[in-house]
């Protein structure tokens, strides 16, 4: 499997067969995704910045909301959940996205807003690539983010949705959160490529660079 980083909150997912995005990002944020072509696209809800499918060719299957999907032989479980911490009464609703393929479950966390409930955490069960928002302001703080990772134990963390020097919006900077897992150095990759016998064997955050 292949993962790339097109900014915001917005991977790329290439398995053996199939090509699923995540919340496909507009230009006018700061990133440009160009003609992009996938077989699935996840909108983890219907904010600015999240659900710009026009960039995408081929007519993927829009998957935008909780429920049980397979496509090709890919599990996708959407997972109802809140954009703020008093049930969407502020930003509205958000949905957590698992992603079984080539032998691997992915979440994405979309723009979470609150900490999850033990029923949400069995709900999600066990992942081994987490894609986590890290730039708060309008999503989970970096308690609840570093909170999660204990929870959820991913092998592997990917964090999203911060501010870089493309975006044109109000976020923090990854610097933050890569203080508070006491990561001191580190190298932006292209892409992440990885499978079931090469996941670390303790949490490892990999940062990629957005393309």
């Amino acid at each position: 499997m292949e993962i790339t980083w097109r900014g915001h909150s917005c991977f790329v997912i290439k398995s053996k067969e199939k090509t699923l995005i995540t919340d496909p990002c507009p230009p006018d944020i700061g990133y440009q995704l160009h003609e992009l072509k996938a077989d699935i696209v996840t909108i983890s809800h219907f904010h600015h910045g999240h659900n710009y499918v026009t960039a995408i060719a081929d007519s993927p299957k829009i998957i935008k909301g909780p429920g049980e999907y397979e496509i090709g032989g890919i599990f996708i479980t959407g997972i109802g959940t809140f954009h703020d911490n008093k049930r969407g009464e502020l930003r509205g609703k958000n949905t957590i996205y698992t992603i079984e393929i080539d032998g691997l479950t992915l979440c994405h966390l979309g723009d979470l807003g609150h900490r999850l409930s033990p029923q949400l955490i069995q709900d999600v069960g066990n992942v081994d690539i987490l894609f986590l928002p890290v730039g708060e302001v309008s999503t989970i703080s970096l308690d609840i983010a570093l909170e999660l990772v204990g929870q959820l134990e991913p092998r592997l963390i990917i964090p999203m949705h911060y501010k870089t020097p493309a975006f044109s919006g109000n976020l923090c900077t990854l610097d933050r959160f890569l203080n508070r897992m006491r990561i001191r150095e580190f190298e932006a990759r292209p892409k992440l490529s990885v499978t079931s016998s090469t996941l670390p064997a303790s949490a490892q955050v990999t940062v990629l660079s957005y393309t």
